[in-house]
């Protein structure tokens, strides 16, 4: 079985590694073997854009497990109550093998280890973490507070790009519906007129002899063209071009900065407040930032805190801070309390990067109602200006 691991090494960051192996254990032994940090793991697609990996509901595993633990069911008869009910069979197999390692003894953290398809690191590393306490019902609580905060920042940059989206979707549809459909109706109305034309109408009626002489070559074009794209999009390398690309537009890389350093801030808070040590969660971490500079400073600071460095200055000479999260790290290092300061940080980004988001919203879609609406008014403008032309001669 072919399996892609991501993980991360100084100095290339963040890569993308592919095995052939026996299972996902070997596969993952083998990368840390190589000096790699994995962060997540999945079998390889065989055909491009088609992965047979089941996609296993983690948050309503979490959900449900919760549920009856807080029931007062043990862990493995919960396990088995969620098994039961179980309809997929990817899904019944892999509650079959943690039912097994869970009857062997192993330690749940240890059984979903054996699962790393299935559980992410971070979420491996919680449970560890809850063992050494007894508390895994608050450590569920914890994850779902955080998957739940985390699926608000997507919804919340889903929903105000719907309407952007929606309009350019609608108004790409009225251009195309004029270019291919009316403009070459329309020439063979203007073709007696010749050159009393203007210019720009001839041009485009121009258009519309050429779309209907090569309408089949045309249209085969424009569909190689966008299976090129959608298959271009589900390329990493294209969308890591692509994200660079947006990363040098100055305000857009800038929040753009603030979202990753949001994540960032939250695991950071969960982790801590889950009792794992801060180094160490550091290094859980680093593969959430999409960035190779920001992932060697995060690396950087991890390297000054285990000096003994303070973590508020670590990070502030790294750039993974602004002002206000600077100071808010300090007085948590004071207090104590880094795990809630820092996910007040991400809830301050949060709604930093939700305000711009609703400026940019605002500004940019009567802006894209306007140029949409130049396009298309011009377009039947240059169609209709040789008839106001005979209208005004006529007189």
């Amino acid at each position: 079985m072919n399996y892609e691991i991501k993980a991360y090494k100084e100095p290339q960051g963040t890569v993308r590694l592919h095995y052939d192996a026996a299972n996902i254990q070997e596969a993952l032994r083998r990368a840390e073997a190589e000096g790699y940090k994995v962060i997540s793991s999945r079998v390889k697609a065989i055909l491009p854009g088609f992965t047979p990996r089941y996609r296993f509901p983690l948050a309503l595993f979490s959900q449900e497990l919760l549920s009856l633990l807080e029931a007062g069911l043990p862990l493995l008869e919960a396990i088995e109550t969620l098994a039961h009910k179980e309809q997929n069979t990817q899904a019944k197999e892999m509650y079959a093998k943690l039912t097994r390692l869970l009857r062997e003894g192993r330690p749940l953290s240890q059984a979903m280890g054996e699962l790393a398809v299935v559980f992410p690191p971070l979420y491996i590393a919680t449970i560890r973490a809850s063992e050494k306490t007894g508390d895994l019902q608050q450590a569920l609580t914890r994850y779902l507070a955080y998957h739940g905060q985390l699926d608000a920042v997507r919804k919340k940059v889903a929903s105000a790009a719907i309407y952007p989206a929606l309009l350019m979707i609608v108004g790409s549809l009225v251009i195309l519906f004029l270019m291919v459909y009316v403009v070459p109706r329309f020439s063979k109305v203007y073709e007696d007129l010749g050159n009393d034309l203007p210019l720009m109408s001839r041009l485009l009626m121009g258009w519309g002899r050429f779309f209907e002489a090569y309408s089949g070559a045309i249209t085969l074009a424009v569909v190689i063209l966008f299976a090129g794209t959608v298959y271009a999009l589900t390329r990493s390398s294209v969308r890591d071009w692509l994200q660079q690309k947006l990363w040098q537009i100055p305000a857009v890389g800038e929040h753009l900065r603030l979202y990753q350093l949001a994540r960032l801030y939250r695991t950071l808070g969960m982790l801590l407040n889950g009792g794992i040590p801060l180094v160490t969660a550091l290094d859980m971490t680093s593969g959430l930032l999409s960035q190779p500079s920001m992932q060697a400073n995060l690396q950087n600071a991890r390297q000054r805190i285990s000096e003994g460095r303070a973590i508020s200055e670590s990070m502030e000479e790294g750039r993974l801070t602004t002002e206000v999260a600077y100071r808010m790290l300090r007085v948590g290092e004071r207090s104590g309390n880094l795990g809630e300061m820092m996910e007040r940080i991400a809830k301050f980004y949060d709604e930093e990067i939700a305000r711009w988001m609703e400026w940019f919203t605002r500004l940019f879609e009567p802006l894209l109602m306007i140029f949409i609406g130049l396009v298309i008014g011009g377009i039947v403008l240059l169609m209709y200006l040789p008839v106001f032309e005979l209208a005004g001669s006529i007189q």
